[in-house]
């Protein structure tokens, strides 16, 4: 790989031509263009919570999650990661909304990530940590007859 930095562009161009070089050489562009994305204008993953009595408050930097477990659950985020917490009305519901904002695109979808499987959405309720605009399949409830 070449890289090649010429004032506000930046080329990358394969030195060899093979089939395995072609791969990374995307890849290495893509890389290279998330980490500008991120220092000019950043990554931003949005969750929202659903569910009676689920909370999510930031204290200090911390996020302080209550989600139906026995105990609150914090998650301390790593340099460059920082957590904003926000209520929004969707569909008539009161939500939470988490926002997950960094510089590095990977770190910022991996804590989204652990976010949301501590406690994924649930098919009959809907209750649960969810993407914002990720779609939950709803089951049928038990039938009474």
């Amino acid at each position: 790989m070449k890289v090649k930095i010429d004032g506000s562009t930046v080329t990358v161009t394969p030195t060899v031509s093979e089939k395995k070089i072609s791969a990374v050489w995307g890849l290495t562009r893509a890389l290279i263009q998330n980490a500008v994305t991120g220092v000019s204008t950043g990554w931003e993953k949005v969750l929202e919570i659903y569910g009676v009595g689920y909370r999510a408050q930031v204290k200090g930097k911390d996020l302080d999650l209550q989600v139906g477990q026995s105990h609150p659950i914090v998650i301390t985020p790593p340099k460059g990661v920082t957590f904003e917490t926000s209520q929004e009305s969707i569909e008539g519901q009161t939500v939470q909304v988490v926002k997950v904002m960094g510089a590095d695109k990977q770190i910022v979808g991996d804590i989204a990530a652990t976010i949301h499987a501590l406690k994924p959405p649930e098919p009959y309720k809907g209750k649960g940590i969810r993407y914002r605009g990720e779609y939950v399949r709803r089951k049928a409830g038990k039938a009474t007859g």
